[in-house]
């Protein structure tokens, strides 16, 4: 049975949707990566500004700053 012009039409669409959608599912894993890069460097950031937040608070213990 031959296609009619629509549905030969409707397929087009849809094959072009496809590929679309492969695309932006492509991207997708891409992005993912690169925020879960993003995320463990900031979790490593984090450890370090805590580290020197404890450093500085017993300098200024030392230095009689603050008291202890």
């Amino acid at each position: 049975m031959p296609m009619t012009e629509a549905e030969s039409l409707v397929l087009e669409h849809l094959r072009h949707i496809r590929g679309a959608v492969d695309g932006l599912r492509e991207d997708m894993r891409e992005v993912k990566g690169r925020l879960g890069i993003l995320e463990n460097q900031y979790a490593n950031l984090s450890s370090r500004v805590d580290r020197i937040d404890g450093r500085i608070e017993r300098m200024e213990q030392r230095l009689e700053l603050i008291e202890a």
